[in-house]
Protein backbone atom coordinates (compact mmCIF):
# COMPACT_ATOMS: atom_id res chain seq x y z
CA UNK A 1 0.00 0.00 0.00
CA UNK A 2 1.31 3.40 -0.80
CA UNK A 3 0.71 7.09 -0.23
CA UNK A 4 0.85 9.59 -3.00
CA UNK A 5 0.25 13.26 -3.65
CA UNK A 6 -0.59 16.03 -1.26
CA UNK A 7 -3.91 17.73 -0.90
CA UNK A 8 -4.53 21.44 -0.47
CA UNK A 9 -4.58 20.98 3.24
CA UNK A 10 -1.12 19.44 3.29
CA UNK A 11 -2.33 15.92 4.17
CA UNK A 12 -1.37 12.74 2.36
CA UNK A 13 -3.80 11.12 -0.11
CA UNK A 14 -4.29 7.37 0.10
CA UNK A 15 -4.51 4.57 -2.47
CA UNK A 16 -6.79 1.98 -0.88
CA UNK A 17 -6.55 -1.51 -2.38
CA UNK A 18 -5.81 -5.16 -1.49
CA UNK A 19 -2.83 -6.94 -3.06
CA UNK A 20 -3.09 -10.14 -1.01
CA UNK A 21 -3.22 -13.39 -3.05
CA UNK A 22 -4.95 -15.66 -0.54
CA UNK A 23 -7.24 -14.22 2.09
CA UNK A 24 -10.79 -14.30 3.39
CA UNK A 25 -10.88 -10.97 5.26
CA UNK A 26 -8.09 -8.39 5.10
CA UNK A 27 -7.95 -5.01 6.88
CA UNK A 28 -6.40 -2.10 5.02
CA UNK A 29 -3.93 0.13 6.84
CA UNK A 30 -1.75 2.94 5.51
CA UNK A 31 1.79 1.97 4.77
CA UNK A 32 3.95 1.87 7.88
CA UNK A 33 1.01 1.70 10.29
CA UNK A 34 0.91 -1.29 12.59
CA UNK A 35 -2.20 -2.71 14.18
CA UNK A 36 -3.63 -0.31 16.76
CA UNK A 37 -0.41 1.70 16.65
CA UNK A 38 -2.14 5.00 16.02
CA UNK A 39 -5.54 6.37 15.24
CA UNK A 40 -4.23 7.39 11.84
CA UNK A 41 -4.79 3.86 10.55
CA UNK A 42 -8.49 4.65 10.49
CA UNK A 43 -8.20 8.27 9.36
CA UNK A 44 -9.14 8.30 5.67
CA UNK A 45 -8.75 11.30 3.38
CA UNK A 46 -11.86 12.31 1.50
CA UNK A 47 -10.92 12.05 -2.20
CA UNK A 48 -8.49 9.13 -1.78
CA UNK A 49 -8.36 6.53 -4.55
CA UNK A 50 -10.23 3.24 -3.99
CA UNK A 51 -9.58 0.12 -6.10
CA UNK A 52 -11.70 -3.01 -5.63
CA UNK A 53 -11.06 -6.02 -7.86
CA UNK A 54 -13.73 -8.25 -9.34
CA UNK A 55 -14.63 -10.98 -6.85
CA UNK A 56 -14.12 -8.91 -3.72
CA UNK A 57 -16.01 -6.28 -1.72
CA UNK A 58 -14.64 -3.35 0.28
CA UNK A 59 -16.43 -2.62 3.57
CA UNK A 60 -16.15 0.82 5.20
CA UNK A 61 -17.07 0.60 8.90
CA UNK A 62 -17.92 3.87 10.65
CA UNK A 63 -18.19 3.82 14.42
CA UNK A 64 -21.07 6.00 15.52
CA UNK A 65 -22.85 6.55 18.82
CA UNK A 66 -25.74 4.34 17.68
CA UNK A 67 -23.28 1.60 16.70
CA UNK A 68 -21.14 0.71 13.67
CA UNK A 69 -22.62 1.27 10.21
CA UNK A 70 -21.18 0.20 6.85
CA UNK A 71 -20.76 1.21 3.23
CA UNK A 72 -20.26 -1.70 0.76
CA UNK A 73 -18.34 -1.23 -2.48
CA UNK A 74 -18.51 -4.33 -4.69
CA UNK A 75 -15.80 -4.77 -7.29
CA UNK A 76 -14.79 -4.02 -9.89
CA UNK A 77 -14.45 -0.42 -8.76
CA UNK A 78 -11.70 2.17 -9.41
CA UNK A 79 -12.53 5.73 -8.43
CA UNK A 80 -12.01 8.37 -5.79
CA UNK A 81 -13.93 8.37 -2.55
CA UNK A 82 -16.90 10.70 -2.97
CA UNK A 83 -20.09 11.07 -1.01
CA UNK A 84 -22.04 10.37 -4.21
CA UNK A 85 -20.82 6.73 -4.12
CA UNK A 86 -20.90 6.34 -0.32
CA UNK A 87 -24.42 6.79 1.06
CA UNK A 88 -23.37 6.44 4.71
CA UNK A 89 -20.35 8.68 4.24
CA UNK A 90 -22.53 11.42 2.79
CA UNK A 91 -24.58 11.46 5.99
CA UNK A 92 -21.64 11.66 8.42
CA UNK A 93 -19.32 13.98 6.50
CA UNK A 94 -20.57 17.59 6.57
CA UNK A 95 -19.70 20.35 4.16
CA UNK A 96 -17.33 21.82 6.72
CA UNK A 97 -14.83 18.98 6.20
CA UNK A 98 -13.89 20.18 2.72
CA UNK A 99 -12.48 18.21 -0.19
CA UNK A 100 -9.55 16.63 1.63
CA UNK A 101 -10.70 16.49 5.22
CA UNK A 102 -10.18 13.13 6.95
CA UNK A 103 -12.92 10.89 8.30
CA UNK A 104 -12.72 7.88 10.60
CA UNK A 105 -13.43 4.46 9.06
CA UNK A 106 -12.11 0.93 9.19
CA UNK A 107 -11.72 -0.61 5.70
CA UNK A 108 -11.94 -4.38 5.14
CA UNK A 109 -11.63 -6.37 1.94
CA UNK A 110 -13.65 -9.60 1.81
CA UNK A 111 -12.80 -12.26 -0.79
CA UNK A 112 -15.94 -13.51 -2.58
CA UNK A 113 -14.13 -15.49 -5.27
CA UNK A 114 -11.83 -17.62 -3.16
CA UNK A 115 -12.62 -21.19 -2.17
CA UNK A 116 -11.50 -22.51 1.19
CA UNK A 117 -10.86 -26.23 1.46
CA UNK A 118 -10.75 -28.16 4.72
CA UNK A 119 -9.55 -31.72 5.06
CA UNK A 120 -11.11 -33.44 8.04
CA UNK A 121 -10.88 -36.75 9.86
CA UNK A 122 -13.36 -37.84 12.49
CA UNK A 123 -11.59 -40.35 14.76
CA UNK A 124 -13.16 -43.69 15.64
CA UNK A 125 -16.57 -43.47 17.31
CA UNK A 126 -19.13 -46.21 17.99
CA UNK A 127 -21.93 -46.79 15.48
CA UNK A 128 -24.86 -48.95 16.56
CA UNK A 129 -27.01 -51.23 14.40
CA UNK A 130 -30.70 -51.13 15.52
CA UNK A 131 -30.83 -54.94 15.38
CA UNK A 132 -28.06 -55.19 18.00
CA UNK A 133 -28.29 -51.91 19.94
CA UNK A 134 -25.68 -52.96 22.50
CA UNK A 135 -23.02 -53.91 19.93
CA UNK A 136 -21.21 -50.71 19.03
CA UNK A 137 -18.70 -50.97 16.15
CA UNK A 138 -16.01 -48.23 15.82
CA UNK A 139 -16.03 -46.18 12.60
CA UNK A 140 -13.87 -43.30 11.33
CA UNK A 141 -14.83 -40.73 8.66
CA UNK A 142 -12.41 -38.84 6.40
CA UNK A 143 -13.07 -36.34 3.66
CA UNK A 144 -12.84 -32.78 2.34
CA UNK A 145 -15.13 -29.77 2.60
CA UNK A 146 -15.06 -26.65 0.40
CA UNK A 147 -16.69 -23.37 1.45
CA UNK A 148 -16.68 -19.69 0.46
CA UNK A 149 -18.35 -16.37 1.30
CA UNK A 150 -21.37 -15.31 -0.75
CA UNK A 151 -23.55 -13.36 1.70
CA UNK A 152 -20.98 -10.85 2.90
CA UNK A 153 -23.51 -8.83 4.92
CA UNK A 154 -24.55 -11.94 6.83
CA UNK A 155 -20.89 -12.84 7.29
CA UNK A 156 -20.11 -9.43 8.83
CA UNK A 157 -22.99 -9.75 11.29
CA UNK A 158 -21.66 -13.10 12.55
CA UNK A 159 -17.92 -12.44 12.61
CA UNK A 160 -15.65 -9.82 14.08
CA UNK A 161 -13.71 -8.27 11.19
CA UNK A 162 -11.04 -6.40 13.12
CA UNK A 163 -8.05 -8.64 13.76
CA UNK A 164 -9.77 -11.41 11.80
CA UNK A 165 -7.64 -14.57 12.08
CA UNK A 166 -8.08 -16.80 9.03
CA UNK A 167 -6.61 -19.94 10.61
CA UNK A 168 -8.58 -19.51 13.80
CA UNK A 169 -11.75 -19.14 11.74
CA UNK A 170 -10.99 -22.33 9.79
CA UNK A 171 -10.40 -24.15 13.09
CA UNK A 172 -13.79 -23.08 14.38
CA UNK A 173 -15.48 -24.34 11.23
CA UNK A 174 -13.54 -27.61 11.36
CA UNK A 175 -14.57 -28.27 14.96
CA UNK A 176 -18.22 -27.75 14.04
CA UNK A 177 -17.78 -29.91 10.94
CA UNK A 178 -16.45 -32.89 12.94
CA UNK A 179 -19.34 -32.63 15.38
CA UNK A 180 -21.98 -32.49 12.66
CA UNK A 181 -20.48 -35.33 10.58
CA UNK A 182 -20.22 -37.58 13.60
CA UNK A 183 -23.81 -36.87 14.65
CA UNK A 184 -25.26 -37.64 11.23
CA UNK A 185 -23.21 -40.78 10.49
CA UNK A 186 -23.93 -42.20 13.93
CA UNK A 187 -27.69 -42.17 13.18
CA UNK A 188 -27.50 -43.47 9.60
CA UNK A 189 -28.30 -47.15 10.45
CA UNK A 190 -31.48 -46.17 12.29
CA UNK A 191 -32.70 -43.31 10.04
CA UNK A 192 -31.70 -44.73 6.64
CA UNK A 193 -32.12 -48.43 7.44
CA UNK A 194 -28.59 -49.31 6.34
CA UNK A 195 -26.81 -52.12 8.24
CA UNK A 196 -23.52 -50.99 9.79
CA UNK A 197 -21.49 -53.51 7.80
CA UNK A 198 -22.99 -52.15 4.53
CA UNK A 199 -22.46 -48.43 5.22
CA UNK A 200 -19.26 -48.32 3.16
CA UNK A 201 -21.20 -49.43 0.07
CA UNK A 202 -23.72 -46.60 0.62
CA UNK A 203 -21.15 -43.82 0.95
CA UNK A 204 -22.75 -41.61 -1.74
CA UNK A 205 -26.18 -41.65 -0.08
CA UNK A 206 -24.59 -40.94 3.30
CA UNK A 207 -22.53 -38.10 1.79
CA UNK A 208 -25.70 -36.45 0.47
CA UNK A 209 -27.44 -36.74 3.85
CA UNK A 210 -24.47 -35.19 5.70
CA UNK A 211 -24.23 -32.37 3.15
CA UNK A 212 -27.94 -31.54 3.45
CA UNK A 213 -27.59 -31.38 7.23
CA UNK A 214 -24.35 -29.36 7.20
CA UNK A 215 -25.14 -26.62 4.66
CA UNK A 216 -27.78 -24.58 6.58
CA UNK A 217 -25.86 -24.84 9.85
CA UNK A 218 -22.59 -23.46 8.45
CA UNK A 219 -24.55 -20.59 6.93
CA UNK A 220 -26.38 -19.84 10.18
CA UNK A 221 -23.35 -20.26 12.49
CA UNK A 222 -20.54 -18.77 10.41
CA UNK A 223 -22.11 -16.99 7.44
CA UNK A 224 -20.27 -19.16 4.88
CA UNK A 225 -21.60 -21.16 1.94
CA UNK A 226 -20.92 -24.90 1.69
CA UNK A 227 -19.86 -25.48 -1.93
CA UNK A 228 -19.22 -29.18 -1.62
CA UNK A 229 -18.63 -32.10 0.72
CA UNK A 230 -16.70 -35.20 -0.26
CA UNK A 231 -16.62 -38.06 2.25
CA UNK A 232 -13.76 -40.16 0.95
CA UNK A 233 -13.76 -42.95 3.53
CA UNK A 234 -16.13 -44.61 5.96
CA UNK A 235 -13.69 -46.87 7.77
CA UNK A 236 -15.20 -49.52 10.00
CA UNK A 237 -13.01 -51.30 12.54
CA UNK A 238 -13.23 -54.88 11.32
CA UNK A 239 -11.16 -56.05 14.28
CA UNK A 240 -13.98 -55.10 16.63
CA UNK A 241 -15.38 -58.11 18.55
CA UNK A 242 -18.92 -57.18 17.44
CA UNK A 243 -18.14 -56.81 13.75
CA UNK A 244 -18.36 -60.55 13.02
CA UNK A 245 -21.70 -60.77 14.86
CA UNK A 246 -23.19 -57.98 12.75
CA UNK A 247 -21.74 -59.43 9.58
CA UNK A 248 -23.24 -62.88 10.27
CA UNK A 249 -26.61 -61.32 11.10
CA UNK A 250 -26.66 -59.22 7.95
CA UNK A 251 -25.50 -62.08 5.72
CA UNK A 252 -28.19 -64.37 7.16
CA UNK A 253 -30.94 -61.81 6.56
CA UNK A 254 -29.65 -61.17 3.06
CA UNK A 255 -29.72 -64.89 2.26
CA UNK A 256 -33.27 -65.16 3.59
CA UNK A 257 -34.32 -62.19 1.51
CA UNK A 258 -32.76 -63.65 -1.63
CA UNK A 259 -34.36 -67.05 -1.02
CA UNK A 260 -37.75 -65.45 -0.46
CA UNK A 261 -37.38 -63.39 -3.61
CA UNK A 262 -36.33 -66.48 -5.56
CA UNK A 263 -39.43 -68.34 -4.32
CA UNK A 264 -41.63 -65.44 -5.37
CA UNK A 265 -40.01 -65.35 -8.81
CA UNK A 266 -40.52 -69.13 -9.26
CA UNK A 267 -44.18 -68.86 -8.26
CA UNK A 268 -44.69 -65.96 -10.64
CA UNK A 269 -43.08 -67.97 -13.44
CA UNK A 270 -45.25 -71.01 -12.73
CA UNK A 271 -48.37 -68.85 -12.61
CA UNK A 272 -47.43 -67.25 -15.92
CA UNK A 273 -46.86 -70.65 -17.55
CA UNK A 274 -50.14 -71.95 -16.19
CA UNK A 275 -52.04 -68.93 -17.48
CA UNK A 276 -50.37 -69.20 -20.88
CA UNK A 277 -51.25 -72.91 -21.10
CA UNK A 278 -54.86 -72.18 -20.15
CA UNK A 279 -55.03 -69.41 -22.73
CA UNK A 280 -53.56 -71.73 -25.37
CA UNK A 281 -56.03 -74.48 -24.49
CA UNK A 282 -58.96 -72.07 -24.67
CA UNK A 283 -57.77 -70.70 -28.01
CA UNK A 284 -57.42 -74.20 -29.43
CA UNK A 285 -60.85 -75.15 -28.08
CA UNK A 286 -62.46 -72.16 -29.81
CA UNK A 287 -60.62 -72.97 -33.02
CA UNK A 288 -61.69 -76.61 -32.80
CA UNK A 289 -65.34 -75.64 -32.32
CA UNK A 290 -65.14 -73.22 -35.25
CA UNK A 291 -63.66 -75.98 -37.42
CA UNK A 292 -66.41 -78.42 -36.43
CA UNK A 293 -69.07 -75.81 -37.14
CA UNK A 294 -67.56 -75.12 -40.57
CA UNK A 295 -67.47 -78.84 -41.34
CA UNK A 296 -71.12 -79.22 -40.26
CA UNK A 297 -72.18 -76.32 -42.48
CA UNK A 298 -70.24 -77.84 -45.38
CA UNK A 299 -71.93 -81.22 -44.86
CA UNK A 300 -75.36 -79.60 -44.76
CA UNK A 301 -74.57 -77.75 -47.98
CA UNK A 302 -73.41 -80.94 -49.72
CA UNK A 303 -76.63 -82.81 -48.79
CA UNK A 304 -78.97 -79.97 -49.52
CA UNK A 305 -79.54 -81.28 -53.13
CA UNK A 306 -80.40 -84.77 -51.89
CA UNK A 307 -82.79 -83.26 -49.36
CA UNK A 308 -84.53 -81.31 -52.14
CA UNK A 309 -84.79 -84.50 -54.23
CA UNK A 310 -86.44 -86.30 -51.32
CA UNK A 311 -88.95 -83.50 -51.01
CA UNK A 312 -89.74 -83.61 -54.72
CA UNK A 313 -90.12 -87.42 -54.59
CA UNK A 314 -92.67 -87.06 -51.82
CA UNK A 315 -94.57 -84.57 -53.93
CA UNK A 316 -94.59 -86.96 -56.88
CA UNK A 317 -95.73 -89.85 -54.69
CA UNK A 318 -98.59 -87.78 -53.43
CA UNK A 319 -99.44 -86.78 -56.99
CA UNK A 320 -99.42 -90.42 -58.12
CA UNK A 321 -101.76 -91.36 -55.34
CA UNK A 322 -104.03 -88.55 -56.28
CA UNK A 323 -103.88 -89.66 -59.91
CA UNK A 324 -104.93 -93.22 -58.94
CA UNK A 325 -107.86 -91.87 -57.02
CA UNK A 326 -108.86 -89.68 -59.87
CA UNK A 327 -108.79 -92.74 -62.20
CA UNK A 328 -111.90 -93.93 -60.43
CA UNK A 329 -113.51 -90.83 -61.70
CA UNK A 330 -113.61 -92.57 -65.13
CA UNK A 331 -115.90 -95.43 -63.79
CA UNK A 332 -119.60 -95.80 -64.67
CA UNK A 333 -122.05 -94.08 -62.69
CA UNK A 334 -124.78 -96.40 -61.54
CA UNK A 335 -125.10 -98.34 -64.81
CA UNK A 336 -121.40 -98.98 -65.28
CA UNK A 337 -120.96 -96.43 -68.06
CA UNK A 338 -117.85 -94.41 -68.59
CA UNK A 339 -117.15 -91.08 -66.89
CA UNK A 340 -115.66 -88.70 -69.53
CA UNK A 341 -115.10 -85.87 -67.05
CA UNK A 342 -113.07 -88.07 -64.76
CA UNK A 343 -111.04 -89.41 -67.59
CA UNK A 344 -110.32 -85.89 -68.81
CA UNK A 345 -109.22 -84.74 -65.36
CA UNK A 346 -106.95 -87.78 -64.99
CA UNK A 347 -105.32 -87.12 -68.31
CA UNK A 348 -104.70 -83.49 -67.39
CA UNK A 349 -103.25 -84.46 -64.05
CA UNK A 350 -101.02 -87.09 -65.66
CA UNK A 351 -99.68 -84.57 -68.15
CA UNK A 352 -98.81 -82.11 -65.37
CA UNK A 353 -97.07 -84.77 -63.38
CA UNK A 354 -95.19 -85.94 -66.46
CA UNK A 355 -93.93 -82.40 -67.07
CA UNK A 356 -92.89 -82.03 -63.45
CA UNK A 357 -91.09 -85.35 -63.46
CA UNK A 358 -89.34 -84.49 -66.73
CA UNK A 359 -88.17 -81.20 -65.22
CA UNK A 360 -86.94 -82.96 -62.10
CA UNK A 361 -85.04 -85.52 -64.14
CA UNK A 362 -83.48 -82.74 -66.21
CA UNK A 363 -82.38 -80.95 -63.05
CA UNK A 364 -80.93 -84.09 -61.60
CA UNK A 365 -79.06 -84.72 -64.83
CA UNK A 366 -77.53 -81.24 -64.66
CA UNK A 367 -76.48 -81.78 -61.06
CA UNK A 368 -74.91 -85.11 -61.91
CA UNK A 369 -73.12 -83.56 -64.88
CA UNK A 370 -71.87 -80.73 -62.64
CA UNK A 371 -70.66 -83.23 -60.07
CA UNK A 372 -68.80 -85.10 -62.77
CA UNK A 373 -67.10 -81.87 -63.93
CA UNK A 374 -66.19 -80.75 -60.37
CA UNK A 375 -62.71 -81.79 -59.24
CA UNK A 376 -62.50 -83.83 -56.08
CA UNK A 377 -62.09 -81.81 -52.83
CA UNK A 378 -58.63 -81.18 -51.41
CA UNK A 379 -57.77 -83.84 -48.87
CA UNK A 380 -58.40 -82.56 -45.38
CA UNK A 381 -55.00 -83.20 -43.77
CA UNK A 382 -55.16 -82.89 -40.00
CA UNK A 383 -52.38 -82.82 -37.42
CA UNK A 384 -52.25 -83.18 -33.68
CA UNK A 385 -50.13 -80.60 -31.79
CA UNK A 386 -48.16 -81.06 -28.54
CA UNK A 387 -48.51 -78.03 -26.18
CA UNK A 388 -46.63 -78.19 -22.87
CA UNK A 389 -46.81 -81.97 -22.97
CA UNK A 390 -50.54 -82.02 -23.74
CA UNK A 391 -52.03 -83.25 -27.02
CA UNK A 392 -54.25 -80.77 -28.84
CA UNK A 393 -56.21 -81.08 -32.10
CA UNK A 394 -56.61 -82.36 -34.69
CA UNK A 395 -56.16 -79.13 -36.77
CA UNK A 396 -56.36 -78.65 -40.51
CA UNK A 397 -53.92 -76.65 -42.60
CA UNK A 398 -55.90 -73.43 -42.33
CA UNK A 399 -55.94 -73.63 -38.55
CA UNK A 400 -52.26 -74.52 -38.43
CA UNK A 401 -51.48 -71.50 -40.61
CA UNK A 402 -53.41 -69.22 -38.25
CA UNK A 403 -51.61 -70.72 -35.25
CA UNK A 404 -48.25 -70.09 -36.96
CA UNK A 405 -49.18 -66.45 -37.59
CA UNK A 406 -50.18 -66.01 -33.91
CA UNK A 407 -46.92 -67.53 -32.70
CA UNK A 408 -48.69 -70.52 -31.18
CA UNK A 409 -47.00 -72.85 -33.68
CA UNK A 410 -43.24 -72.68 -34.22
CA UNK A 411 -40.76 -74.75 -36.26
CA UNK A 412 -39.82 -76.51 -32.96
CA UNK A 413 -43.40 -77.54 -32.10
CA UNK A 414 -44.09 -81.29 -32.08
CA UNK A 415 -46.85 -82.50 -34.49
CA UNK A 416 -48.29 -85.87 -35.57
CA UNK A 417 -50.82 -87.16 -38.10
CA UNK A 418 -52.08 -90.51 -39.28
CA UNK A 419 -49.28 -92.37 -41.05
CA UNK A 420 -46.39 -90.83 -39.03
CA UNK A 421 -44.44 -93.27 -36.89
CA UNK A 422 -43.64 -90.73 -34.12
CA UNK A 423 -44.09 -87.09 -33.16
CA UNK A 424 -41.72 -84.76 -35.03
CA UNK A 425 -40.83 -81.06 -35.23
CA UNK A 426 -42.80 -78.91 -37.66
CA UNK A 427 -39.58 -77.96 -39.45
CA UNK A 428 -39.04 -81.65 -40.30
CA UNK A 429 -42.47 -82.09 -41.97
CA UNK A 430 -42.18 -81.01 -45.66
CA UNK A 431 -45.83 -80.15 -46.20
CA UNK A 432 -45.78 -77.78 -43.19
CA UNK A 433 -42.67 -75.92 -44.35
CA UNK A 434 -44.85 -73.45 -46.31
CA UNK A 435 -46.31 -72.18 -43.05
CA UNK A 436 -42.98 -70.47 -42.26
CA UNK A 437 -41.89 -69.53 -45.79
CA UNK A 438 -40.71 -65.92 -46.09
CA UNK A 439 -43.36 -63.65 -47.70
CA UNK A 440 -42.74 -62.63 -51.27
CA UNK A 441 -40.50 -65.60 -52.11
CA UNK A 442 -39.97 -65.52 -55.90
CA UNK A 443 -40.85 -68.67 -57.92
CA UNK A 444 -38.05 -70.95 -59.13
CA UNK A 445 -36.67 -70.40 -62.65
CA UNK A 446 -38.76 -71.91 -65.48
CA UNK A 447 -37.63 -75.20 -67.09
CA UNK A 448 -35.41 -74.93 -70.15
CA UNK A 449 -37.00 -74.88 -73.58
CA UNK A 450 -36.89 -78.25 -75.35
Amino acid sequence: MGLFGRGNGGGMMNVIRCDEEEYMVWKWRPEGQDVNSTTRENSIRYGSSLRVKDGEVAVFVYKQKEGPIQDYIVGPYDDTIKTANFPVLSSIVGLAFGGESPFQAEIYFINLAGNNQLRFAVPYFDVFDPRLPDHGVPMAVRGTMTFNITDYKGFIKLNRLINFDHEQFRKQIKDALLKYVKGVVMNVPREMGIPVVQMESQILSINTKVEEYLKPRLEADFGVNLKGLDIGTLEIDKESPYYDDLRALTAGNTAKTLNAQTDVNIRNLEDTQRINAANMEETLRVQREEMQRAQRLQTETNFMGAHALDQQTEVLKTGAQSLGQMGSMGGTGGGGGSNPAGMMAGMMMGGAMGQQMAGMMHSMGQQMQGAMNTPPPIPNVQYHVSVNGSQMGPFNMQQLQQMAQNGQLTPQTYVWKQGMANWDFVCNVPELASLFAAPGTPPPPPPPTL
